[in-house]
């Protein structure tokens, strides 16, 4: 389907950009994005914080600064009463209270399972957008939270994951994009994108196909939540996992040393995950150093851009 052009789209549906950008004038441009999610927890409190930092997660990752948002709720209806609704509103409030984004309406219809997120729209100066297709070679790429909360919640689903390590994955999903998106903007950074349903190397594989690049990463240096590789080792793999393994099988060079559970990880589908964030070899350590002297602690440096080969992905 071939979209009308627009001079002032700055962004669309090309590229595997997380939001679109539109330009209103020369000094301001608006960035737009929607995304929701079924429950990844019982409680619906926490489900609502975790929805709305999901769907914030893709205003950060474009540079821009969230401030108006739109609830989107599905429900059974005969299923769920208005208290739960309550809670999951209340959640997704609090979350955009701590963004500094205001709720300004939304949508709710009947669903046959529940699921409930937000429409996003931020700002940003136009020249000021990171792209998916500007990962630039030298550039080194870092994350800034572990992986793995897919596995963890596919645990705690079957009743398999300790009270402890679930607590962990919750706080990393609860965690906003907020800093680690004000912090990076100081930096020469070529690239970013947030790391969500296709996985690490699912959006790797965005930016270097996009880029016209080839990455590498050092499976070794990548932070992975306490619980996951146990858990995948065991089977608890969510569905996800597999469809993107499938997906990336041709565009993904790796040692025969590495095994599927790890493959599993690095391909785990995550609900409000790290940014990953493509910057310039020289400022890498500073940012590094930034990010963990500003509470995020978790943040690693994982690879870097290197010339186009054969395989878009090539893993240590």
């Amino acid at each position: 389907m071939k979209i009308k052009a627009d001079k002032n789209v700055l962004a669309a549906v090309d590229h595997f950009e997380d939001a679109g950008v539109y330009r209103l004038t020369d000094d301001i441009a608006i960035v737009q994005s929607v995304d929701l999610i079924t429950p990844v927890v019982d409680d619906p409190y926490i489900f609502g914080q975790i929805a709305a930092a999901n769907a914030l997660s893709d205003i950060y990752a474009m540079g821009a600064k969230p401030v108006t948002a739109l609830n989107i709720i599905g429900v059974p209806i005969c299923d769920f009463g208005d208290e739960v609704l309550i809670k999951i509103h209340k959640g997704g409030l609090k979350k955009l209270e701590e963004a500094g984004c205001s709720l300004i309406g939304g949508h709710t219809l009947d669903d046959l399972e529940l699921k409930y997120g937000l429409c996003v729209t931020g700002t940003l100066h136009p020249d000021k957008v990171y792209y998916n297709n500007k990962a630039a070679i030298g550039h080194e790429m870092i994350i800034t939270k572990p992986i793995g909360n897919g596995i963890i919640t596919t645990a705690g689903k079957a009743g398999m994951a300790e009270e402890g390590v679930m607590q962990k994955s919750i706080d990393s999903m609860l965690a906003l994009n907020k800093d680690a998106g004000e912090i990076m903007k100081k930096y020469d950074v070529s690239a970013c994108t947030d790391v969500t349903g296709f996985g690490l190397l699912g959006h790797m594989y965005e930016v270097a196909h996009s880029s016209d690049v080839s990455v590498m990463v050092d499976h070794d240096s990548v932070p992975v939540l306490s619980g996951a590789y146990e858990y995948a080792s065991m089977g608890l793999i969510p569905a996800g996992s597999h469809s993107n393994e499938q997906f990336l099988k041709d565009h993904i060079s790796a040692q025969n040393s590495l095994g599927e559970t790890w493959l599993s990880i690095l391909c785990d589908p995550q609900t409000s995950g790290g940014l990953m964030i493509f910057v310039n070899k020289e400022h890498s350590k500073k940012l590094l150093k930034d990010l963990k002297d500003n509470g995020i602690v978790d943040a690693q440096l994982i690879g870097n851009v290197i010339q186009k080969s054969d395989k878009s992905i090539i893993v240590s």
